[in-house]
């Protein structure tokens, strides 16, 4: 009996974890959910739901501001910013080109991914930045003609493990 019962519980975690391997990727896409991207357009509506019909809560008013996407439905997209304002968005008014937000002021950028290397910029709290290379801890970003290194915890649009080349 203590088998049987060891053996049903098993299965119920096998079956939990295909599960949530599953919904860890968009229905629409099979792209990882969540994801970041960033806005396209100039402006954006922000809808209740996936549709047209659907009210218009607010407007998203800044083109290259980093979004984060957290379910699909067709041609919509859920997305929240830093602030965890969000809604449905259509797809074209988002774009693959990765940005942060900068979360401190006057966040000093190097030369390399190192506190000891020359320091190249700084950047005030809010600007957005286009992301580039990711290690560990450390995210290459650009905006303004300057560029630099910056902690990866400082930033806003890139997951704490994700890794880029």
């Amino acid at each position: 009996m203590a088998i049987r019962h060891l053996a049903a519980a098993a299965a119920v975690t096998v079956l939990t974890a295909t599960f949530c391997v599953a919904e860890s990727r968009g229905p629409v896409t099979n792209l990882p959910l969540p994801r970041y991207v960033s806005m396209k357009a100039a402006t954006g509506n922000v809808r209740r739901g996936p549709s047209l019909t659907h009210k218009i809560d607010w407007v998203f008013k800044r083109r290259g501001m980093p979004l984060e996407i957290t379910a699909e439905y067709g041609h919509w997209r859920r997305v929240q910013d830093r602030d965890g304002a969000g809604g449905w968005v259509h797809y074209a008014l988002l774009s693959g080109v990765r940005t942060v937000l900068i979360e401190e002021d006057m966040l000093t950028v190097h030369a390399r991914p190192d506190t000891r290397s020359p320091v190249t910029a700084a950047f005030e709290l809010g600007v957005v930045a286009r992301l580039g290379e990711c290690a560990t801890d450390w995210c290459e970003i650009s905006a303004g003609g300057y560029s630099g290194w910056a902690p990866k915890k400082k930033l806003w649009g890139v997951a704490p493990d994700e890794l880029r080349e």
